[in-house]
Parts: structure tokens; sequence; C-alpha cells
């Protein structure tokens, strides 16, 4: 099992907080380090500022050397998929080949009125995700030196498909969401990876069976679509600092109260408690199928957790199936 970090870009992170996280996640050999994709603040939109997503990635990409880098997720309706697609070759260049894309159809209508990006339905939303899956897929298939699509969003003309990506065939795609049965088989057909947020280990495996079956109704192996999992992480040496970083954690919502009811109010779908607990948690999700953990550290300004995690964890789980 492969162990990356997720970070809520929105929740006001600075530049220089995103190259000492990077930086922490290096030094700690995590897999990945991974990025939301919004511009507006969930807790407080008037003192947390968000910085341009694949901006963002862009400048990581040119600061560090070995973590692989990517979204969780970009929303359709922000970029035109040309323009996305391009973004995430930048990046893969940038990089030396170290980019990934996760997209979604967006959820959050609140920050589409503020920044006046079109809100559509939510049918529409899914529509418009399977355009822009088709085209930005065609756009790095290295087989197609032009692409031309014409649907009911999108049309392009003869797009060349250049330059290529570093990666061969392309980066890595991932779709994420229940692996309901329209998301399974979009993921099916064009998806590397699926990811699923904050499910239990019972959940993680009722999703896996549904992507199997998707993925072998069109005849493509199952066991070529990777599954992982995006879930919150609080985690400390021992039961006083899991609750002195709980109790961090609720500061930074708005919370107060008792930090053991607020860590059992989170359920079994993240990963919470001492390292030994995590890792228990964390080897239910490999039996489950899951290959890759996005842990999701809310407090991000909190370098030592991430140095936890490199020191006690991520070597444990890479034993994991």
């Amino acid at each position: 099992m492969e162990i990356g970090l997720m970070i809520e870009g929105q929740e006001g992170v600075s530049w220089e907080q995103w190259t000492e996280i990077a930086r922490a996640c290096e030094n700690g050999d995590l897999h990945a380090l991974f990025r939301s994709d919004h511009y507006l603040s969930f807790d407080d939109p008037l003192r947390r500022g968000a910085l341009d997503a694949w901006a963002t990635l862009a400048g990581l990409a040119a600061v560090t050397r070995r973590i692989r880098l990517g979204t969780l997720v970009s929303p359709v309706t922000f970029r035109h998929p040309s323009v996305l697609a391009r973004s995430v070759i930048t990046v893969d260049h940038v990089s030396g080949g170290r980019v990934e894309l996760g997209i979604g159809a967006g959820w959050f209508e609140r920050e589409h009125r503020a920044f006046g990006f079109p809100f559509p339905t939510d049918a529409d939303r899914i529509a418009i995700l399977a355009e822009q899956i088709e085209i930005v897929h065609r756009l790095w298939d290295p087989d197609e030196a032009e692409v031309s699509f014409s649907g009911q969003h999108y049309r392009l003309e003869a797009g060349p498909a250049l330059p290529a990506s570093i990666q061969v065939p392309h980066p890595p795609l991932i779709l994420g969401g229940g692996a309901g049965p329209r998301a399974a088989a979009l993921a099916a057909r064009w998806a590397d990876e699926y990811n699923v947020t904050g499910l239990a280990p019972d959940e993680v495996k009722e999703a896996r069976n549904r992507l199997s079956a998707a993925c072998e109704a069109i005849g493509r192996d199952p066991g070529s679509l990777r599954l992982s999992l995006m879930t919150g992480v609080v985690v400390g040496e021992d039961a006083a600092e899991v609750r002195a970083r709980a109790s961090a954690l609720m500061e930074r919502e708005g919370e107060t109260g008792d930090p053991d009811r607020f860590l059992e109010r989170w359920g079994p779908g993240h990963v919470a408690g001492t390292v030994e607990q995590a890792l228990e948690t964390l080897e239910t999700y490999a039996a489950a199928g899951v290959g890759r953990v996005m842990l999701q550290h809310l407090v991000h300004d909190d370098l030592e957790t991430i140095d936890l995690i490199g020191r006690e964890i991520v070597q444990e789980a890479g034993r994991f199936p």
C-alpha cells in the first residue's frame, strides 16, 4: 500500500507552507502530495484564500524531485478540457513525469456563484464530465495525432495532441465518488484509478465489486483499474498526542468539546488513533482492495504529523498487499 498526503488548498495554504509540506513529504518518503481544486474556503472564506491548484502544482513540480503530484479533484466547471489537458501536460514536463489528474463533476455551488462559474444541474455536470474525460484522454493519446470531437458541450476540430506527455502512455487519470453505475462505467472505460472518499472498509469492498463488474462488462481486466481512498487522518505516538491533534483540528474547524467524542463522530471511514491503530485500519483497507491511501491532513501547518507518518507508517503500510 502506498501512502500519500492530501491537502485542502482552499483553506489558506500559503506558497511557503506548500513548499514546507512538499519538503516534509519528500523527507518522509511519502508517495504523493495531492491537493483539492477549490477557490473558496469551506469554513472561513473571508480569511482563508486559495492559490490556483494547477499553478501551485507547476511550482511544486519545479522544487521537488520524487513525490507524485495531483488533484483530488479538478471540477469540470472550472476549465475547458483542452486547457485542463494542457495544464496537466505542462506539469508533467516540469516534474519529469510525476503528475496525475483527478477529475470530477464539481459540487460546491456557493463557490461557483462567488466566482462566476456556471453551475449546471447534476445531470448536466455528469454529461460534461463524460465529455471532458474523453477529450482529455484523447488529447493525451499517443496514437491520435489530431483530435476532433463533437458533443453536446464541446467541439474540437483537428486539435493537435502535442506536446506529448513524459509519462507513457499518459499521466494517470483518476475518477472518484461512490462508484455508482454511471461513474463506474466511465471509470471502466477511461480511468486508471478510482478514488473513494471516507468510506468504511466494507463499503470499499462493495465499491470495488461494482467497479470490477463495470470493467468485466466491457472486457477490461478489473485489476487494471486501481482503487484508492482519500480519508481524514489524526495520528499520534500515544493517546495523549492523538487527543492534542484532534483538539487542534477541532479548533481549526471552529468546534469545541471532548476530542475523544469528536473522533468517535468521525466514524470508521477515517484513519485516527495511535500509530498502531492507524496501521491496523490501513491494513483493513488493504484487505478491502485499496492500493493507495491519500491521508487528508486538515491542519496543514502541523508538519510533525507528516514527519510521524513518514517515520512510522509509510514503510509499514508498504508491506501490506
